[in-house]
């Protein structure tokens, strides 16, 4: 048996201890002259040559390792030991880093590859117990039948719930040996969530809404939203093949693998949960994220939160940037905000604990969610909506706090049948074109502002008197399909 290693890093190391004193013949290729030298102390026979060019090696073997470090190194070596000795046994190391794309063109020139994600997810699920153990499983197994680029998609002008939750799911995608992208549609306006982005040098694509996705991925994964068409711009008719969320759904959801877990502050949380269970210890940037989010989501532990919250919250903490976190929630004010807040205030209409305010044409939407947050502060008041307009499209963003009510479904109850709103039970959104409010004259802003107001606070106001209600907490829902024979 003549056999024939081609790169020796740590994984080749351990190939070439094994293979050291079997009968035969043993010969090993590497770039690494202090590796060489060490081998050749251990009277193994090794040289330090590039293990990707063919005039190196020897005239036969019977069995090829390649085992560099290099993912792309790993594939050239297997190739070209594949032309020189096409009959021999290839066995190559696919490398931590190993997308889809790399495991499939491995396997045509390969006998036998050896996957490090993949082992080691299987080693996790081996240790893995109960209803832990099967809905690790089962998320696996939907990540691993995706066959090409997996799109984890963010709900539209994601927050840093979604954004962190989209970026941990990648993690997790590549972990289980798929190719994945974090993407969103819409915008990421609002100045701390740029922050975020721009701070810890997130990778997340904005995608076009007038083309159809599925001319570029295979699958698609949703985070802190749960049905395509609804808070995202897919097409509806898209089968996720994972959603993982912490708002309960009003409707049946149909997806591969399924976790909607209500008694959580956020999706983060749950994201952490899984990265822990999987035995990934997040790099600062995945985890300074998802420690963000959690606060974001649950305004710094005070609402909506649970102990798996703290206890995700604690976990992250040692791998989490404090520095980051500080320049993301003192990002620079946009003036735009201050303006749309002032004139929130000032034109604020309040019925109980309800408020609602136009505040005209604008110039930067996400300034609507900012100013809804902040009168939210209000004493007395639950429930807010702030709306203006641009472009053509008026634009609002509501709040709720200890009302009771979910503002998704209200918001949707009072503006779809004139545009399309929705979102969760305490954050909410909507946006309706002006065609449909009305003729207005050219240039006559206020009579468009007038216009807009009474149509949109009319249709909130009534639709709150019947509005409804939050739906309640569950100490757990998950569920994930499909069952296997």
């Amino acid at each position: 048996m003549r056999r024939l290693v081609l790169g020796c890093g740590s994984v080749g190391s351990e190939v070439v201890e094994e293979l050291t004193g079997r009968p035969g013949e043993l010969h090993v290729i590497t770039g690494d002259s202090g590796r060489a030298t060490a081998l050749r102390d251990e009277n193994v026979s090794a040289v330090e040559a590039d293990p990707h060019d063919p005039a190196n090696y020897p005239d036969t073997a019977d069995l090829v390792v390649v085992a560099g470090p290099s993912t792309t190194g790993n594939l050239t070596a297997a190739d070209r030991a594949r032309e020189r000795y096409p009959d021999a046994v290839i066995v190559a190391y696919a490398g931590e880093e190993a997308t889809e794309a790399d495991l499939r063109a491995l396997r045509e020139v390969a006998d036998r590859i050896i996957d490090p994600i993949g082992a080691t997810a299987d080693r996790v699920l081996e240790v893995a117990t109960g209803a832990t153990a099967d809905r690790l499983r089962r998320m696996v197994r939907a990540l691993r039948s995706v066959d090409g680029t997996l799109a984890v998609v963010a709900h539209d002008n994601p927050d840093p719930d979604a954004i962190a939750a989209a970026v941990a799911l990648v993690r997790i995608a590549r972990f289980a040996g798929t190719d994945a992208e974090a993407v969103y549609y819409g915008d990421i306006s609002h100045q701390e969530n740029r922050a975020l982005v721009n701070l810890l040098d997130i990778e997340m694509r904005r995608l076009d809404p007038d083309v159809d996705p599925r001319e570029e991925f295979a699958a698609f994964a949703l985070v802190d939203h749960s049905r395509p068409g609804v808070n995202d711009s897919l097409p509806t008719d898209i089968e996720p093949v994972v959603v993982v969320d912490h708002h309960p759904p009003r409707e049946p959801i149909d997806a591969g693998f399924i976790d909607l877990r209500d008694d959580v502050g956020a999706t983060s949380t749950l994201l952490a949960e899984y990265l822990d269970r999987f035995g990934l210890r997040p790099d600062s940037q995945v985890a300074t994220a998802l420690l963000y989010g959690i606060r974001v989501d649950t305004k710094d532990f005070t609402r909506e939160v649970s102990e798996a919250d703290f206890d995700a919250a604690a976990k992250l903490l040692a791998d989490a940037d404090a520095d980051v976190l500080e320049r993301v929630e003192t990002p620079s004010l946009n003036p735009a905000v201050l303006d749309v807040l002032a004139r929130a205030i000032e034109n604020r209409e309040r019925r109980g604990s309800a408020l609602a305010s136009c505040v005209g044409e604008i110039t930067d939407r996400d300034a609507l969610a900012q100013a809804a947050d902040r009168l939210l502060d209000m004493e007395g008041v639950d429930t807010t909506l702030v709306y203006g307009f641009r472009d053509g499209v008026v634009y609002a963003s509501g709040r709720a706090r200890g009302a009771g009510i979910d503002l998704g479904e209200t918001l949707r109850d009072a503006l779809d049948q004139i545009g399309s709103a929705g979102g969760h039970a305490d954050m909410a959104g909507a946006q309706i074109p002006l065609g449909i409010l009305g003729d207005v004259e050219e240039g006559s802003k206020e009579s468009l502002t007038e216009i807009v107001r009474d149509i949109i606070a009319g249709r909130f106001f009534e639709t709150l008197e019947d509005a409804p209600a939050a739906p309640l907490r569950s100490s757990e829902r998950v569920v994930a399909f499909p069952d296997e024979d």
